[in-house]
C-alpha cells in the first residue's frame, strides 16, 4: 500500500538519519517486504497444489482463505500482547509462527492440514504486521506519517517477491524459499535487537473516530482493494493456470505487482475520494475481464487495468482514513482499518471459489461490482456528513 503525505504528522517529516536510526528502519522495511511476499506467495502454487491434493476451486479458496483468518486472529493475539510486552517480542512471535506454518507446507499433503498451516501463518503475520506499525510509531513519534508510508511502500515491494518466490517448482519449493528468508529475517531481529524500539512514544487511539463516516468509508475502500487482491490471488490462478505454467503465472503476478505500486504512488496526486471512484471502476473491467476471457494477451491487459485500480484503492483509502482521524489519534482506526482490509480478503476466495465453480470465472465482476457500489455509497454518505 502507497499513502500520501499530510500535514497531520505529530512534528512534520524530521530527519532519519540519526544514530541508529538507519539500522532499525531498514530492519522494519525488511519485515514489511517479508510479510507481504506471504500474502502473495501462494498465486503461484494453486495449481500444483490443486494437482497434489486432487481438490477444485472451493477447496483452494479455504485453502487461501485461512491466511487472513488466521490475520484476523493474529491481529487479536498481538494487539493482547503489545499491552503486556514490547514491540520485539511480537514480531519475533509472529516470525516463530510463521516459520511454523511454512514447515506445515513442507511436509503435509492433504488439505486440511495445508489450510491448518497456512491459518498458522496468517497468525503470524497478523502479529508481525502489529509488531512493525507498533515498533515504527514509537521509534519514529514526530515522523510517524512519513515512515508509515514508507512501511506501506515495502509491503508494495513484498508483492513483488511473493509471485517470484511462488514461481519455484513445485508445492515444497516456494515455501522453503520464504521459510529460508524467514529464519534470516529473525536472526537479523535478534541481533540487531538494541536498536528497536521498547515502548511506545504518547500515540493513543480515538474510539470517536472510528465511528464518523469518513472513517467507514475508508474501511469499506481498503475492504474492496484487498478484496480484489485476494480474487487475484486465491480465485483467478486456477483460471490462469489453464494455459500458462508455474512460473509463467509468477512472472504475471510479479508485473501485475509492480503496476499496483506505481499506481499507488501516482494516486497520491489525486484527491483520495476520486482515487477511490476511479478504483472501483478500473478494479472491476479489469479482473472482471481476465475471468471472462480466455486469452493470454487480454488476461495482460486486463491484469494492467486491474492493478491500476488496487493501487488507486490503496492509496485513496488512506487518505481518505488520514482526512478522517488525526495522526497523533490513529492507532485504533489504524487496527481496525487494518482489521477490515484482511477481512476483505478473507471473503474473496470464500465468495469465489464457490461462484467460479459453479458460474465460472467471470462471476468475479458480479462480486467485485457489489463491493465497488458499497465503496461509492459509503463515499456519499461521507459527502453528505
Amino acid at each position: 500500500m502507497s499513502a500520501p503525505a499530510t500535514a497531520g504528522v505529530p512534528g512534520g517529516a524530521g530527519d532519519l538519519t540519526g544514530r541508529g536510526s538507519g539500522a532499525a528502519y531498514g530492519i522494519l522495511i525488511a519485515l514489511g517486504v517479508l510479510d507481504a511476499a506471504g500474502y502473495s506467495v501462494i498465486a503461484p502454487v494453486l495449481p500444483a497444489l490443486a494437482q497434489r491434493t486432487g481438490a477444485g476451486p472451493a477447496v483452494m479458496g479455504l485453502i487461501v482463505a485461512a491466511f487472513p483468518l488466521g490475520m484476523v486472529a493474529g491481529f487479536a493475539l498481538g494487539g493482547a500482547a503489545m499491552r503486556r510486552s514490547v514491540p520485539l517480542r511480537v514480531v519475533l512471535a509472529g516470525l516463530v509462527l510463521i516459520c511454523a506454518g511454512c514447515g506445515g507446507f513442507l511436509t503435509a499433503s492433504e488439505a486440511p492440514l495445508l489450510a491448518a498451516a497456512r491459518l498458522v501463518m496468517g497468525v503470524g503475520s497478523g502479529c508481525l504486521w502489529l509488531g512493525v506499525t507498533f515498533a515504527t510509531l514509537s521509534y519514529w513519534p514526530t515522523q510517524s506519517y512519513v515512515c508509515m508510508s514508507r512501511i506501506f511502500a515495502a509491503y508494495s515491494a513484498g508483492g513483488l517477491l511473493g509471485p517470484l518466490l511462488g514461481s519455484v517448482p513445485g508445492v515444497r519449493g516456494p515455501f522453503a524459499a520464504y521459510l529460508l528468508a524467514a529464519l534470516l529475517m529473525a536472526v537479523a531481529v535478534v541481533l540487531l535487537r538494541r536498536r528497536l524500539p521498547a515502548r511506545g512514544q504518547g500515540f493513543t487511539g480515538d474510539r470517536k473516530a472510528i465511528g464518523s463516516p469518513g472513517f467507514w468509508a475508508a474501511c469499506a475502500g481498503i475492504a474492496f482493494a484487498v478484496m480484489a487482491l485476494g480474487m487475484l490471488e486465491g480465485v483467478l490462478p486456477l483460471h490462469f493456470g489453464s494455459q500458462l505454467s508455474q512460473w509463467q503465472i509468477g512472472v504475471f503476478y510479479a508485473a501485475t505487482s509492480v503496476v499496483v505500486a506505481a499506481a499507488a504512488a501516482l494516486a497520491a496526486r489525486m484527491r483520495p475520494r476520486v482515487a477511490l471512484l476511479v478504483a472501483t471502476v478500473l478494479v472491476v473491467a479489469g479482473l472482471g475481464g481476465a475471468g471472462t476471457v480466455a486469452s493470454v494477451p487480454v488476461w495482460m491487459a486486463a491484469l494492467a487495468v486491474g492493478g491500476v485500480g488496487i493501487g488507486m484503492a490503496n492509496t485513496g483509502s488512506i487518505g481518505v482514513l488520514l482526512e478522517a482521524v488525526p495522526a497523533r489519534r490513529i492507532v485504533t482506526a489504524m487496527v481496525l482499518w487494518s482489521q477490515l482490509g484482511i477481512t476483505g480478503y478473507l471473503l474473496a476466495p470464500l465468495l469465489g471459489g464457490p461462484i467460479a465453480e459453479t458460474a465460472g470465472y467471470g462471476g468475479v465482476a458480479a462480486v467485485l461490482a457489489a463491493a465497488g457500489l458499497v465503496v461509492v455509497l459509503a463515499l456519499l454518505r461521507q459527502r453528505r456528513a
